[in-house]
């Protein structure tokens, strides 16, 4: 399976292929925002969405959308780390940076 965007009718798209003779269309709904920025990142951000051939709005969005997916990431991780039980022979709760690195206690 691989997920794919495109544009179709100037309406974006998400396609699913699940094999090499069937996709799946899926309509997402988009909003628009205002944004304000400072004039050489403007500059800036106009050049680079030139580059890789796509709009400013659609560089902006790429850009939230992987800042968004790792945060979500980094959030997940943090919260199944935390739900772990602590190791070695503590009471309970987790070591400080001193004690995880006493080797005398690792004994």
């Amino acid at each position: 399976m691989k997920w794919t965007n495109k544009t179709r009718h100037d309406i974006p798209h998400l396609f699913l292929t699940l094999d090499s003779c069937s996709t799946v269309s899926v309509l997402r709904r988009l909003r628009n925002v205002t944004v304000t920025l400072e004039e050489d990142v403007a500059r800036w951000a106009r050049i680079e969405a030139a580059r890789q051939d796509t709009s400013v709005s659609r560089l902006l969005g790429e850009l939230l959308k992987e800042r968004m997916m790792a945060q979500n990431n980094y959030d997940r991780a943090m919260r199944r780390s935390l739900g772990r039980k602590p190791f070695l022979r503590s009471d309970g709760r987790y070591l400080g940076r001193d004690e995880a690195h006493d080797r005398a206690r690792l004994r």
